[in-house]
């Protein structure tokens, strides 16, 4: 599988990021619509992404802890050309869990993912993905990760463990 370290912090507020992130940046920005479909999963978390500008999806299964802290994640991606059927496959064998919607603003810094993300119904929230090479130390990312955050001006007060399906979730209880 695939690896990269992650942080989410939740933010008040996203231009003086993305301000910052512009100025950093190797790419961006790109301005992407999501819907995550979300479904059962015995373990880690497994959702359909779908973006609104096309017909193209990406099945998603990650593994990763819950922690504030930036911590490893597994995933493993899937492209489809057929979103719809692979959305009534998945949800007649596993069930929908819930949906996730958001806006995204991605940049590239180095090899880091930078998300400016709206999520409805949760508010404005930053993701760092550092993305680690088959042989690359956790460690190494992890130091990426926290001195981006300095450049960004993202403080550590605002961290957050859970994935925003976790998040909207505990907010419907």
């Amino acid at each position: 599988m695939n690896r990269n370290v992650e942080i989410k912090v939740r933010v008040e507020s996203l231009e003086v990021i993305a301000s910052r992130a512009r100025e950093l940046a190797d790419e961006g920005p790109v301005v992407l619509v999501q819907e995550d479909t979300f479904f059962q999963c015995p373990r880690g978390r497994l959702k359909l992404r779908q973006f609104t500008s096309g017909a193209e999806a990406e099945l998603i299964y990650y593994e990763r802890s819950d922690e504030s802290e930036p911590k490893e994640s597994r995933y493993a991606i899937h492209r489809t050309v057929d979103p719809s059927g692979l959305r009534a496959l998945l949800s007649a064998a596993l069930g929908v869990r819930a949906v996730v919607r958001k806006r995204r603003i991605l940049y590239l810094i180095g090899a880091t993912r930078v998300h400016l993300d709206q999520v409805e119904e949760l508010g404005e929230f930053v993701e760092l993905e550092v993305v680690l090479e088959p042989d690359q130390h956790v460690t190494e990312a992890t130091a990426t990760a926290r001195t981006l955050m300095d450049k960004l001006g993202i403080s550590e007060r605002g961290l957050v463990g859970e994935a925003y399906i976790d998040l909207l979730e505990a907010g419907s209880r």
